[in-house]
């Protein structure tokens, strides 16, 4: 999978810019600020359909804007495939492939798979559980549609859900109207919960082989999936058990929403006794696996991009890193970079072919 090209109007710091990337490694340098972050982002957004860094569209828009639009051109195989996204105010945001637009922005989702290393990727491990949980969902949405619109389903039936218990709460509904949205929501509760089990018996081989690698040790690493619904077989009978707790709290305090992903090393929380040097590893190793099971389920590398990583890892792992990049076990790399005589050092020491891009 090659991405060609790309065009941006008024998306984040940029105005109007084209890119032509090389089918290899891209590194992208420039002065912090210039808008290395932001051109990764619009890849991201040509294959998610959203931002990997903003919870809005509108945000993405250039300052004093109201629309912006991203194009891009893929060359799949024997394909060659137009992409455009554009979001207006008055429009929202349309998805056209080939020039027709998307019924539903979701279908596009899995078609053009990405994996991005940040360094806010530290968030995995420190944040809560909502951000293990967006990350494994970002994965399995790309490789299931079934997932993505359970998933989907789920999340709009919470939303209505925990509005109802702020209406009986004010005395406008009865409490009875829970059971309804607790038997809806049941079938997609549970479908989740085994995706995400099954999912996580396969990914952890292809997790510890990439941490090992990286961190060239033999340090025991594995990740936990937590959830009511493995300690209770049936959704509804736990949102009974929770009824009042739901009532109280005015939003729904047990499903799949409140899953976690635990992360342990050597039999310990990586949170709380793992080094730096051992976290950063655990978090590449990650989205490594991550990169691995994307390519053997879809049979297509995704595009990698890489956010200023090499500030992040120490001399070892960027050694290791390397190693990797000269195997020839990526697809089409991007790579941002503040220092450009580091990138061209790294890769020209190694010879590894770079096409670089100075913005």
């Amino acid at each position: 999978m090659h991405l060609k090209e790309l065009q941006l109007r008024n998306f984040k710091n940029y105005w109007e810019v084209n890119f032509q990337f090389s089918l290899g490694i891209n590194g992208i340098v420039g002065k912090n600020g210039a808008g290395k972050t932001n051109l990764l982002d619009a890849i991201y957004y040509l294959c998610m359909t959203k931002s990997a860094f903003q919870n809005t569209d509108q945000a993405n828009c250039r300052f004093g804007e109201s629309f912006f639009t991203i194009e891009g051109i893929i060359e799949h195989g024997d394909l060659r495939v137009h992409l455009h996204l554009s979001f207006s105010k008055e429009q929202g945001k349309v998805f056209k492939l080939n020039k027709k637009p998307y019924t539903k922005i979701s279908d596009h989702v899995g078609k053009f798979p990405c994996v991005l290393i940040t360094p806010n990727d530290s968030d995995l491990i420190s944040e809560g559980s909502q951000v293990r949980r967006r990350f494994f969902d970002t994965i399995l949405c790309q490789l299931n549609k079934d997932y993505l619109e359970q998933l989907m389903r789920y999340n709009r039936l919470l939303q209505q859900r925990n509005s109802l218990l702020k209406q009986i709460a004010e005395k406008r509904q009865e409490a009875s109207m829970l059971e309804i949205y607790d038997e809806q929501m049941a079938a997609p509760a549970h479908f989740i919960a085994n995706e995400r089990m099954k999912f996580i018996e396969q990914f952890i081989p292809a997790f510890v082989e990439k941490y090992q690698f990286i961190s060239q040790s033999d340090e025991k690493v594995t990740l936990l999936y937590q959830s009511a619904l493995t300690e209770s077989s049936s959704f509804v009978q736990l949102m009974k058990q929770h009824i009042s707790k739901d009532l109280a709290l005015q939003h729904t305090s047990q499903g799949i929403h409140k899953d976690d992903f635990v992360f342990e090393i050597n039999g310990n929380s990586l949170k709380k006794f793992a080094s730096q040097g051992q976290q950063k590893s655990y978090t590449v190793a990650l989205k490594l696996a991550q990169f691995e099971t994307l390519t053997d389920k879809t049979g297509a590398k995704p595009l990698l991009l890489l956010d200023d990583i090499f500030d992040k890892l120490d001399d070892e792992r960027i050694k290791q890193l390397m190693l990797l990049m000269s195997s020839g076990r990526f697809g089409q790399v991007f790579i941002t970079d503040a220092r450009p005589e580091r990138t061209e050092k790294l890769f020209y020491n190694d010879h590894i072919p770079i096409h670089m891009i100075r913005i």
